[in-house]
């Protein structure tokens, strides 16, 4: 948790506010890695 966000459990588990933030971080990751995985899919199968 620390290395990949910058925040301690203890903390991300205290306040909501980080909570949040850690959990809008992690789906905008998601979001882009969709989004090459599609891009690669389509390359691969043109």
């Amino acid at each position: 948790m620390q290395q990949s966000h910058g925040i301690g459990y203890q903390e991300y588990s205290q306040k909501l506010e980080n909570r949040l933030a850690v959990e809008r971080r992690r789906e905008q990751e998601y979001q882009q890695s969709q989004m090459m995985l599609s891009e690669v899919d389509r390359m691969i199968h043109r």
